[in-house]
């Protein structure tokens, strides 16, 4: 069966990246897949693109997601990128599809879920009560309050050193504008952004933070974003105790929240040690893979 391609516009540019799309249909006009190129534009950045395909399971092994990875690459070289990446479900078909095409695992990462209705509150408690002698904790709801803007952003570079094993991922520096636009941007959506920070109390300057995102109705499930130490901090059980924070902070706003998600890198075992240790539960794995252009 043939199938055709049609180039799509893609509506969702952001500041650091924009996409491009495409549908594979049948002749009868029915969707068999898609295809999605995002471009990163940040600085240090512009040679990656990242791609997401899919392919109905009744049209595999058809040709079709052949079809649109060409499609994919063909633009990916012609906007100069040298590296894409694209992620598979750990066991999936999709692991296999892009084996085969000259994709290598470059990194692993484990999902995990904490039910909020079902915490160790003992758990919780202990986590909450361990000393820390030197700092307090500071929390806010959407963008970061003035007289924290300038430590928070420089408290980012904590993200810097996080495990990315084979990709080719660089920091991106942050400011106070960009903190406050991806605050913003959250906010857009109609979700709710909740940051945990661990304040240095001699210095006033943060040393840690940890960022959750709320669906807007307060159901469903929440989002953790990025948790981090600054290296000088580190070793105090500071991630522990902000992330155990978050979890008491979310359960008493939102008392009709299900649970919370988290992704980790495989190799972050100082993260997935925590997680463990609060009670989230695996729910799957995958692996993102990357192709040299």
């Amino acid at each position: 069966m043939s199938f055709q391609l049609t180039r799509l516009v893609d509506p969702h540019t952001g500041a650091s990246s924009h996409r491009l799309a495409w549908l594979a249909s049948r002749p009868d006009g029915v969707p068999a897949g898609s295809a999605y190129l995002r471009l990163f534009t940040a600085a240090g950045h512009g040679h990656l693109a990242e791609l997401d395909l899919h392919v109905h399971p009744a049209e595999r092994r058809a040709g079709v997601g052949s079809r649109l990875l060409a499609a994919a690459l063909a633009a990916a070289r012609e906007e100069g990128r040298r590296c894409v990446t694209a992620e598979a479900e750990a066991g999936a078909p999709g692991e296999a599809f892009l084996a085969a095409r000259g994709f290598r695992p470059a990194l692993g990462l484990t999902f995990t879920r904490l039910a909020l209705a079902g915490v160790d509150t003992a758990v919780l408690a202990a986590a909450l009560a361990e000393p820390h002698p030197g700092y307090r904790l500071v929390s806010w709801e959407g963008v970061v309050p003035d007289e924290l803007a300038e430590t928070f952003a420089a408290s980012r570079r904590a993200m810097d050193d996080m495990p990315m094993d084979g990709l080719d991922y660089r920091p991106t520096p942050w400011d106070v504008a960009r903190v406050r636009g991806a605050a913003e941007a959250i906010a857009r959506c109609g979700e709710l952004l909740y940051t945990v920070a661990a304040v240095d109390a001699d210095r006033g300057t943060i040393a840690g933070f940890t960022e959750l995102v709320v669906p807007g109705d307060g159901t469903g499930d929440g989002q953790h974003y990025g948790t981090g130490v600054l290296p000088e901090h580190r070793g105090r059980g500071l991630g522990r105790r902000m992330k155990a924070e978050m979890i008491r902070l979310v359960r008493e706003r939102h008392p009709d929240l299900g649970g919370l998600l988290a992704d980790t890198a495989d190799g972050n075992t100082y993260m997935r040690g925590i997680n463990d240790a609060l009670g989230y539960v695996p729910t799957h794995r995958t692996v993102r893979y990357r192709l040299d252009l």
